[in-house]
């Protein structure tokens, strides 16, 4: 399955969706993410610490668990093929330039042909995107 930051981060962090990305993420052998990933998750670790009333020394189990994520799948690197797909994806989609990003990863990482394959996603926009490119997308 390919994994947007947006199902990442509740892996991290409690969400509302915790559980429901936890059971996803348990179940996958083949996690792939985009190589910016890493770097939105984290993105989003501080911000919910700047507005959380935890000390600094809590978070340092949240960044282990990213660490671990981030070693333990494969990675879609960035390259000029993936930026070239962002570029269609933003003329077609009413998409940010990093959910672009990512979709673009998934479909280099499935060489293109997105149907019957998984994509991790819970951004509302990019799930439709998503979903119109091909992919079947997870959660329901």
């Amino acid at each position: 399955m390919f994994w947007d930051s947006s199902a990442l981060v509740p892996v991290l962090l409690p969400e509302p969706r915790s559980a429901d990305v936890d059971v996803l993420l348990a179940g996958d052998r083949g996690v792939t993410i985009w190589w910016a990933t890493p770097v939105e998750c984290l993105s989003a670790v501080y911000r919910y610490q700047r507005g959380a009333e935890h000390s600094r020394g809590q978070l340092g189990p949240v960044l282990r668990r990213l660490e671990m994520l981030s070693e333990d799948v494969h990675t879609v690197p960035a390259t000029d093929g993936v930026r070239a797909r962002a570029g269609r994806l933003l003329a077609v989609h009413a998409l940010r330039a990093a959910d672009a990003l990512q979709l673009a990863a998934a479909l280099v990482w499935c060489e293109g042909q997105p149907a019957g394959q998984a994509f991790v996603c819970l951004d509302a926009r990019l799930r439709r995107a998503a979903l119109l490119e091909g992919f079947r997308v997870l959660p329901d």
